[in-house]
């Protein structure tokens, strides 16, 4: 692909977008977001079924209150990358997705949706609403006209991208822990406690995941940028802030 776009006359994807350092630092970040996040709701639903004895319904009920928080947490960062920029709401947002895969881990064999799921599941939304939304921006910063489409179709690459490499190494780990429990069938309290060993790894790793995105917002997108489109947007009004 990339000897391909070198030599195209007009390449898909030009290689030069990459000299911009918000729009790269912000694909990175946007991997590792994917990484954490996508994998996050994969072991949710196993937990809630495997252990819990959820049906397919009940589980995707129990989302319910996780997807108002992202709503919400959504709408206040919009807010708040007018007035802070969109690097620190994006570097909160990957700290307080952190905290609710480390929650995550204290879930337990013999738990309940209200005790081991509905507090770190909302606390991981709000830092999802905090991280698609500044990422996103991010992505587009500094971007001519032109270029925005493309900036746009990368950003949601590196999360999809993200999060099957999550799913995949998550999964591993899970399972590797778990001793290769297999969950058919009717299991015994022994082996429910290997497998929910295992979402309890996976999780770990997912905070580190999530930990690294933080770190490589801080270090790899520019404060600058961050600080110059804040300003750009109070100087436009509420107009500008709406869009």
């Amino acid at each position: 692909f990339i000897v391909i776009e070198t030599r195209a006359r007009k390449p898909l994807m030009p290689l030069s977008t990459f000299k911009l350092q918000t729009l790269r630092g912000a694909n990175v970040v946007g991997v590792l977001i994917g990484m954490s996040l996508f994998s996050m709701f994969f072991f949710i639903s196993l937990y809630l079924q495997q252990i819990l004895g959820f049906d397919a319904l009940k589980a995707g009920l129990a989302y319910l209150p996780l997807s108002v928080v992202i709503i919400i947490s959504a709408g206040i960062a919009s807010q708040l990358v007018t007035r802070v920029g969109f690097k620190p709401v994006l570097i909160t947002g990957s700290l307080l997705t952190a905290s609710g895969l480390l929650w995550f881990t204290q879930i337990s064999v013999d738990g309940s949706f209200a005790s081991d799921v509905l507090g770190p599941s909302l606390l991981a939304a709000a830092g999802l609403g905090f991280s698609f939304v500044p990422v996103t921006i991010a992505a587009v910063t500094g971007t001519r006209p032109d270029q925005a489409g493309l900036a746009s179709g990368l950003i949601n690459t590196s999360q999809q991208v993200g999060g099957a490499l999550g799913v995949a190494i998550l999964a591993s780990i899970a399972t590797s822990v778990s001793g290769g429990v297999d969950p058919r069938g009717r299991l015994d309290q022994a082996q429910l406690a290997k497998l929910t060993d295992g979402f309890q790894a996976a999780f770990a790793v997912g905070a580190g995941f999530a930990i690294l995105g933080a770190i490589a917002a801080a270090l790899l997108i520019s404060s600058r940028d961050s600080r110059e489109m804040a300003a750009a947007t109070r100087a436009d009004g509420p107009v500008a802030a709406a869009t």
